[in-house]
């Protein structure tokens, strides 16, 4: 009997509709065959209710990195429990984040990516939008933004040129 088998490249941009195609294309006396738990699931409750989904529909499901076959019951007490604890290790992990962030907080750093602008830039920026010869682009050009930084740093663009120079008199 020959047997149709479905590669999914996985990009993670794609892996929602591919997972959907291979799910929709499965039948009963099938096996969904993963490289690894966390390439069939986002998270451990979409990939229990996956699996969950397969066994109900009379499909079987490997995984081979973790070596688990929930065709037996033993495989699904193994699964059930590698799911546990690596929903336990994310936990811990986002536990200990946020501490790392809060403690970073409590001294002061600043968090985050860095300003685009230091307040240097944005003065330059603002004085040579003043001058009628000088556009968005060379000005962006000459302080390695883009020009899109150059609309944020320097909102009143927005109203008009003629405003950056009426507000200094």
């Amino acid at each position: 009997m020959p047997e149709s088998v479905l590669r999914q490249e996985v990009r993670q941009e794609r892996r929602t509709r591919g997972t959907h195609k291979c799910l929709e294309y499965l039948r009963p006396g099938d096996t969904l065959v993963a490289a690894a738990l966390d390439r069939l699931g986002r998270s451990l409750r979409n990939l229990i209710t996956i699996v969950a989904g397969l066994r109900k529909r009379g499909i079987g499901f490997r995984s081979l990195h973790e070596a688990l076959d929930t065709t037996t019951p033993g495989g699904r007490l193994v699964f059930h429990v590698f799911a546990a604890l690596a929903e336990f290790i994310r936990e811990l992990i986002v536990d200990g984040t946020h501490e790392g962030l809060a403690a970073a907080r409590a001294r002061g750093q600043r968090l985050g990516r860095p300003p685009a602008m230091n307040p240097e830039q944005i003065r330059q920026a603002r004085a040579m939008l003043t001058l009628p010869d000088e556009s968005v682009s060379s000005i962006a050009r000459m302080l390695g933004v883009s020009r899109s930084t150059i609309y944020k740093y320097v909102p009143e663009i927005g109203t008009g040129r003629s405003q950056l120079g009426a507000g200094k008199a």
